[in-house]
């Protein structure tokens, strides 16, 4: 109708008014072009993963839902991607979804849900307070201690997305210890929503991790032992500085207090 409108108007005019109308129409015709663009369009073919990148930075800065640029590379969440990966950024040929990718090494927390974060997995089934037997035995070859000082701020929910931890408060860049003896899996800011992040493994069962560090001090696949500082403490927010912790067994969170010590 606009374009049908315009031809009409210019070869009704003299000829001076019909090269101004030709010109108006091939500037209507170029906006229209560049708006029926999709931004994805204007994306490379891939993007090899730098140091600080995540799987949504790379999405936004391409114009792209990370949602779907997973599902085009098969990772699953929680989209933990490293330096040297290349992404594709163009659907697979034939329109086929990627294969799957193994999973990382060891489980990771799910991001908490945030608008301009990836959501949270659905919950799974709450984790029964009585280990089975075999986990009961390697429950007690793990000597567990409070990972840091301070005021408990918050405490663990079963079942609450938004209380999968502990929140200690303390100050700035005080020690962050590891909670047991275990290998460090992953050590990085790629989960959006733990800042600087820490987990170890302690067993086939059981992890701890620990979020908002201001300083992570091991890096993957070192050994640490029990109380054996990891990083240094950081601000979860602009108002106070404190550790996420978290202990997990098989993959769903646990209270954290049912494990450490009396203070």
């Amino acid at each position: 109708m606009v374009l049908g409108a315009l031809v009409s108007i210019g070869a009704s005019r003299r000829p001076r008014a019909r090269r101004a109308g030709v010109v108006v129409l091939l500037l209507v015709l170029a906006v229209l072009a560049g708006c029926g663009q999709t931004p994805s369009r204007w994306a490379p073919a891939d993007h090899v993963v730098r140091e600080g990148d995540t799987l949504y930075s790379i999405a936004h800065a391409n114009h792209l839902d990370y949602r779907v640029v997973a599902r085009w590379n098969g990772i699953r969440p929680p989209y933990v991607i490293r330096p040297g990966e290349r992404i594709r950024l163009t659907p697979p040929p034939g329109g086929a979804p990627a294969s799957m990718r193994k999973p990382a090494p060891a489980p990771q927390p799910e991001p908490e849900p945030r608008p301009d974060r990836p959501p949270a997995e659905a919950e799974r089934a709450p984790a029964s307070p009585t280990p089975g037997p075999d986990t009961a035995r390697e429950r007690a070859r793990i000597r567990w201690v409070w990972p840091t000082e301070g005021r408990l701020v918050r405490d663990f929910r079963n079942g609450d997305p938004a209380r999968k931890g502990l929140d200690i408060e303390g100050r700035e860049g005080q020690p962050v210890r590891s909670a047991a003896a275990g290998k460090v899996v992953y050590s990085g800011s790629g989960l959006v929503g733990y800042g600087r992040l820490i987990i170890v493994k302690h067993s086939p069962a059981y992890l701890s991790a620990y979020g908002h560090n201001r300083r992570l001090l091991v890096k993957e696949g070192q050994r640490v032992d029990t109380g054996e500082k990891i990083a240094e403490m950081g601000r979860a927010d602009a108002d106070s500085a404190m550790l996420h912790f978290e202990i997990r067994r098989n993959g769903d969170p646990v209270d954290p207090e049912r494990y450490l010590p009396d203070r």
